[in-house]
């Protein structure tokens, strides 16, 4: 994000805490889709994703005025996102299957980069690990987050973001090494 885009963000949210609606929905409008995503991924289910989507932004609007610092607001954000995601996790039965089929969104339709193919085996690969990486894969390289802002999302030192990223890029190398395996393999 450029250094104008920055300032724009910081000011849409100091005109939030002054009660400016128009502001918040711009706020809405822009991080909602990498937050739907972002929720969507950690409790594998769409329509909860909405649900939590809307009850996070229900929680900013209430709480906007609390957040002394205007830079932080995508962390403090993901953070509220995150924490409605685990409990939500936390309210299910033991057992209940997390993985859904509906992240045809990874890869948007104008990206050339995969291959349609190529993009399902990078989600599938991205939903068989353990959560705590997928999340931090999802945050650094989907919403772009610095390794400082990862670590007041989820509540743990810079140190061990950078770990648990280490670990989950070989983690999901491994996995689509094995895909790539499996369909050259004939059978």
């Amino acid at each position: 994000m450029d250094h104008g885009a920055r300032i724009y963000g910081q000011l849409l949210i100091l005109r939030c805490q002054t009660g400016d609606e128009a502001a918040l929905r711009e706020l809405i409008a822009c991080h909602s889709p990498g937050l739907r995503f972002f929720i969507g991924k950690i409790i594998g289910r769409m329509a909860d994703a909405d649900d939590l989507l809307q009850e996070t932004w229900i929680d900013v609007y209430h709480k906007i005025n609390r957040l002394e610092r205007p830079a932080a607001f995508t962390s403090w954000l993901y953070r509220i996102a995150r924490d409605k995601a685990y409990r939500e996790l936390r309210r299910r039965p033991p057992g209940r299957e997390t993985g859904d089929a509906v992240f045809a969104d990874l890869v948007a339709p104008e990206e050339d980069n995969f291959t349609p193919e190529e993009a399902e085996c990078v989600r599938t690969a991205l939903d068989q690990l353990p959560l705590e990486q997928r999340e931090v894969l999802l945050l650094r390289f989907i919403e772009d987050m610095s390794y400082e802002q990862i670590a007041e999302v989820i509540g743990t030192p810079t140190g061990t973001v950078r770990s648990r990223i280490h670990y989950a890029k070989r983690a999901l190398r491994a996995k689509l090494e094995l895909t790539t395996l499996e369909r050259k393999t004939p059978s």
